[in-house]
């Protein structure tokens, strides 16, 4: 059984024991968040459900199991011939999560 869910202006395909990194969470390291944003979910019997644009009633359950940084990504500008640099970092914030259990 697997549900392709969207969050952080992605869509992410999950099963019960999956850990996905995602866009920051406004959520506590050990707390359970339902992600209630459901494209799709497959049955155990084969079955697919697809939403319209959401499935109705359907959510997925999981766990934070932390919050991080990602690597450094290093944005440099310049005009040639013009002494123009700009050296700039940045480290985009993200969710660490494992998939509980998905409800449909």
């Amino acid at each position: 059984m697997y549900a392709v869910l969207t969050t952080g202006g992605k869509q992410y395909r999950v099963q019960e024991g999956d850990v996905i990194s995602v866009e920051k969470l406004n959520a506590e390291v050990d707390s359970v968040v339902e992600l209630t944003s459901v494209l799709v979910v497959s049955k155990e019997n084969g079955d697919l459900v697809v939403g319209k644009p959401v499935v109705e009633g359907a959510k997925v359950v999981a766990k934070v199991l932390s919050q991080g940084k990602a690597k450094k990504v290093v944005v440099f500008k310049y005009k040639p011939k013009k002494d123009y640099r700009r050296k700039q970092g940045h480290r985009q914030p993200f969710t660490k999560l494992v998939i509980e259990k998905i409800e449909a």
